[in-house]
C-alpha cells in the first residue's frame, strides 16, 4: 500500500495515540489489499455505552492522546444524559459513561450520541466516510450515494485521529454492484413492511448487495428501517432501491439472480408487553409527529409505559411536539435507545417497531420481544 512521506511520518510519531491509529489503518489496508489512504470526511465512532465496554473500554478512552483533525460523531450512549435518573439509572453507571462520553469530547468528537448522524451531517453522492454504527452505514451507502466500509469503532476512531481511511471495499465503484435482485411483489404499506422484508431475508442474503424493485410506490424515509434490519440479521452495508436510490442505475443487473417475495413473512415473536420502545434507530422529526398525532387522536393517557428514542439535536427542535406527546404519559428520551441501555433489562416483554430492535433486544437485554408498527404499538400503549 503506498504511503506519502507525510504518513510514513505519522507511522513513527512520538505520539504513541497517533502512531497506533496509523498502525491501525495500514494493517487493514493491508489484509484488504488497499492501494492507498484516502481522506474522509467525518467519521462515527460505535461502541461507546459503558453497559457495552466495561471498565476496560472506559480506562482505554481516557488513556488517548490525540485530537480528531476531522468532523467525529458518537453512537448512543447507555444513558440519556439529563433524564437518567427517570430510566432507572444508578449513578455509579451514570459517572463511568460521562466519563466516556468527555474523553471523546476531550478528543474533539461532538457530543451527537445518536445512531442517525446522517440527519446532521452534509454529505453527497460519492463523499468518503468512516461510520461504524451499522444502520448509519448503510444509510449512508444506499441512500445518500456516500462511500463507507462497515468500520469497528476502533477503526473509525482511527480515521479521525488520521483523516483517512484505507481505499478498498465499498469506497471503489466497482465493489458496489448489486449481486441479487430482490422483486418485491408483496404491497409494502409502511416502514414496519420494509423492517419485515428485511427481517426475513437479511440472513438469507446476507453481506450481499441487494436490489430491490418494489410494485407499489414507497416513501424514501422508510427505506432507513430496512436497511437497519438487513445491517443487524445479514451484516449488509449497501442496498440499492430501483427510483429510490441516487445509484440504483449506475450498474448492469441483467444478468442477477433472481429472489421475488410474493408475499411478507410475519414475525412471530409474542408476548404481554410491560415497555414499548420506540425509536431504533433514532426516530426523526416526521415520526415524533407521527407519534403525537396518534397520541392526540386517542386523547389520554397510556395506561403502559412507552420510551421513545431520538437524537438530542432532534428533541431540541422539536420541543414542543416531545411535550405534547408527554403529556400523554410517554417519556422522550435522548442520547440513548432500548437496546445499548441497561434500563431496558427492568422489563420482561419490549413491544417494538423496529427488525433491529427485535434481533438485538433477546440477546443484549434478556428480554422477550413484539413487534408491531408504530400505530400497533401506541394502540397496545392504551390495552
Amino acid at each position: 500500500m503506498y504511503l506519502s512521506k507525510e504518513e510514513e511520518k505519522l507511522l513513527e510519531s512520538d505520539n504513541e495515540t497517533i502512531r497506533k491509529a496509523m498502525e491501525i489503518l495500514v494493517a487493514i489496508g493491508k489484509i484488504f489489499d488497499a492501494d492507498r489512504l484516502i481522506p474522509v470526511k467525518s467519521v462515527q465512532i460505535s461502541g461507546i455505552s459503558y453497559k457495552n465496554i466495561g471498565d476496560a473500554g472506559l480506562e482505554w478512552f481516557e488513556s488517548l492522546n490525540a485530537k480528531f483533525v476531522i468532523k467525529a460523531m458518537i453512537n448512543p450512549a447507555g444513558m440519556d444524559v439529563i433524564r437518567w435518573k427517570e430510566m432507572g439509572i444508578d449513578e455509579g453507571f451514570y459517572r463511568k459513561q460521562m466519563r466516556i462520553i468527555n474523553a471523546l469530547i476531550r478528543l474533539g468528537a461532538d457530543k451527537t450520541l445518536t445512531c442517525t448522524p446522517y440527519y446532521f451531517d452534509s454529505l453527497k453522492k460519492g463523499d468518503h466516510v468512516a461510520w461504524a454504527e451499522s444502520n448509519a452505514i448503510v444509510y449512508a451507502n444506499s441512500i445518500l450515494g456516500v462511500r463507507t466500509n462497515r468500520e469497528s469503532g476502533i477503526s473509525a476512531l482511527a480515521s479521525g485521529i488520521i483523516g483517512k481511511t484505507p481505499n478498498y471495499g465499498l469506497h471503489v465503484k466497482k465493489n458496489r454492484s448489486p449481486t441479487v435482485i430482490v422483486d418485491v411483489k408483496a404491497e409494502i404499506n409502511s416502514s414496519a413492511d420494509l423492517a419485515m422484508l428485511g427481517y426475513s431475508v437479511g440472513e438469507k442474503l446476507s453481506n450481499s448487495i441487494p436490489y430491490f424493485i418494489f410494485r407499489n410506490s414507497i416513501e424514501r424515509e422508510w427505506l432507513k428501517d430496512l436497511g437497519a434490519v438487513l445491517a443487524a440479521k445479514g451484516n449488509t452495508a449497501l442496498f440499492h432501491a430501483e427510483g429510490l436510490t441516487p445509484e440504483y442505475g449506475d450498474f448492469e443487473i441483467d444478468s442477477l439472480e433472481r429472489e421475488v417475495i410474493d408475499e411478507l413473512e410475519e414475525i412471530e415473536f409474542d408476548c404481554e408487553p410491560d415497555l414499548i420502545a420506540i425509536g431504533c434507530p433514532h426516530l426523526s422529526s416526521s415520526e415524533l409527529r407521527q407519534i403525537a398525532d396518534l397520541l392526540f387522536r386517542n386523547d389520554k393517557k397510556v395506561r403502559k409505559d412507552v420510551w421513545l428514542f431520538t437524537s438530542r439535536r432532534v428533541l431540541e427542535e422539536n420541543e414542543d411536539v416531545a411535550r405534547k406527546i408527554e403529556s400523554y404519559g410517554v417519556k422522550v428520551f435522548a442520547d440513548t435507545c432500548m437496546v445499548v441501555s441497561p434500563a431496558t433489562e427492568n422489563y420482561e416483554c419490549v413491544m417494538v417497531n423496529s427488525g433491529k430492535a427485535l434481533t438485538y433486544l433477546p440477546k443484549h437485554a434478556g428480554v422477550m420481544v413484539k413487534f408491531g408498527d408504530i400505530k400497533e404499538c401506541i394502540k397496545e400503549a392504551y390495552r
